[in-house]
């Protein structure tokens, strides 16, 4: 983590009783923002309903031919697909062979100002994943492997009913912490942290004033 990124952390740790347990250290290079994306939720719920407009949901399939059980889209200049040839980013969504939609402005810089005041300034992401996660669904152990540099790091915005999410070691058979995310969190992960093992618990049912029956999870990465 850098000198900047520190300072910004303690300062947000010494801001008042209001803000004092803010942002929440998980490791030497993460970090989990409480709330960092509240005041954004409606714009961004307004922005993941035009890019879903021109790039519907999914469940993608694994290599092995099983159905994820997760929703998916993207936005940016590449998006992230899982299909039968396996993991891998794409200019072009497959279903309208068209180039993914474009980042709104608003998604990158949100990305951008959350990794700086985790320790990672210059965060470009050119790829924003997203989630629909319905009652029942959940996102097994996995690692992030699939960008060319691992220097920067994973930003993950959480909107809508709750998750547990699952962050482990270096090995997938190391035990997770299990880490509530709530509407409004954001989570930032690199450096040390960048490759272990994470997930999501099966989503309980409810209901959000935003969102409904889900959870949505906005994934930004730097993939090239």
């Amino acid at each position: 983590m850098s000198e900047r990124g520190q300072g910004l952390i303690d300062d947000l740790f010494s801001a008042g009783d209001a803000r004092s347990s803010w942002p929440e250290r998980l490791g030497p290079g993460s970090v989990l923002l409480h709330g960092f994306a509240l005041l954004q939720a409606d714009e961004l719920w307004a922005g993941i309903g035009t890019v879903l407009a021109a790039a519907p949901l999914r469940h993608m399939q694994t290599a092995g031919g099983y159905s994820l059980s997760v929703a998916m889209s993207n936005c940016g200049s590449l998006g992230w697909l899982s299909d039968r040839a396996g993991y891998r980013y794409t200019t072009l969504d497959p279903l309208s062979a068209q180039a993914w939609p474009i980042m709104p402005t608003m998604f990158a810089g949100l990305a951008e100002r959350a990794a700086a005041v985790a320790g990672f300034p210059g965060f470009v992401p050119d790829a924003c994943l997203i989630n629909r996660y319905a009652p029942g669904s959940r996102m097994a152990l996995h690692q992030d492997r699939d960008e060319r540099d691992f220097a920067w790091p994973i930003v993950s915005v959480s909107l809508g009913l709750p998750a547990v999410f699952l962050f482990g070691g270096a090995q997938r058979s190391e035990t997770a912490l299990r880490i509530l995310l709530e509407h409004g969190d954001v989570l930032v992960w690199g450096g040390a942290d960048r490759l272990r093992f994470h997930g999501i618990m099966p989503i309980k049912a409810g209901c959000h004033a935003l969102t409904g029956p889900y959870r949505i999870n906005l994934t930004f990465r730097k993939a090239q």
